[in-house]
């Protein structure tokens, strides 16, 4: 593995271990095993590697995801998604951290921008990825009340015939 690719992978553990505004650049230095200013050679700047690895480690996830619920029910599709909050907690914390960063960053922001339109696409529409974004939120703050895969679709689908 090259200087890149160690960042790059050293980058997604500091997300996991460390979230997005505690991860310095000694931090994916030392975990990739390279001299710091291999990450502006590479990338130009933290943030950029930053960006390149979030986006990557979310769409390994998204893939994942795609693959185990691609054939089943509903209910299963929304529990697979939501299943990650807990087995990926840092990630979708690491994502929450960059999307409040965005608001300093044109860089990040598009790239945030452009996942979410890949995201709007995956799920099959706004709605959806509105109601991911909050079933995120209540997995994190409150697991133990937050709902399953089939409470999801009961309620969605009660809320259709409400339209």
């Amino acid at each position: 593995m090259g200087n890149r690719d160690a960042l790059i992978e050293a980058a997604k553990q500091c997300l996991t271990d460390r979230g997005w505004a505690r991860t310095t650049v000694r931090d994916i230095a030392f975990t990739a095993g390279v001299n710091h200013a291999a990450i502006g050679y590479h990338f130009g700047s933290r943030e950029s590697l930053l960006i390149y690895a979030l986006v990557e480690a979310v769409e390994e996830l998204s893939d994942t995801v795609a693959d185990k619920a691609r054939d089943g029910t509903p209910e299963e599709r929304w529990q697979a998604l939501i299943d990650t909050f807990g087995t990926h907690r840092a990630l979708w914390i690491a994502q929450l951290e960059a999307a409040v960063q965005a608001e300093h960053s044109p860089e990040l922001r598009e790239r945030l921008a452009a996942a979410q339109r890949q995201g709007r696409e995956g799920l099959g529409g706004s709605v959806p990825l509105a109601v991911l974004s909050g079933l995120m939120m209540q997995w994190l703050i409150d697991p133990d009340h937050a709902p399953d895969g089939a409470q999801v679709v009961r309620e969605l689908r009660a809320h259709a015939t409400e339209v």
